[in-house]
């Protein structure tokens, strides 16, 4: 990953791992649109959704930061934003939520989440 004019680039288009010690940096001060995806490694429906989180990650390259948050590993950004189920996908904008998705969606339906703040 490089930052170049405050643009994110990640070389292998992967959702950026999030924690608790990079999150307020990377989404929250970041003043960027960041999708976020909280997840676990045994959620089925977390699973399916994985796939087209990589897919956004490479197609908003440049425009749009992706990260992922393991809520098994990072508990404390779980209770921070109330994640009561997963997957959750949350947008924010200039640090701000602006849109919480429950459940698993099409790839469409993200999409049209992250147009309406571009």
């Amino acid at each position: 990953m490089s930052i170049i004019g405050g643009i994110i680039f990640m070389s292998n288009t992967k959702p950026l791992e999030l924690t608790k010690d990079n999150f307020d940096q990377e989404v929250i001060n970041s003043g960027r649109l960041t999708l976020v995806d909280f997840w676990a490694e045994w959620c089925g429906p977390c699973r399916l959704v994985s796939p087209i989180i990589e897919q956004l990650a490479d197609e908003y390259k440049g425009k749009v930061t992706v990260g992922k948050v393991n809520v098994d590993n990072e508990e404390e950004l779980a209770t921070r934003f109330r994640i009561m189920s997963i997957p959750t996908i949350i947008i924010f904008k200039d640090g701000k939520i602006v849109e919480k998705l429950l459940g698993a969606r099409a790839k469409d339906e993200y999409k049209a989440a992250i147009d309406k703040y571009l």
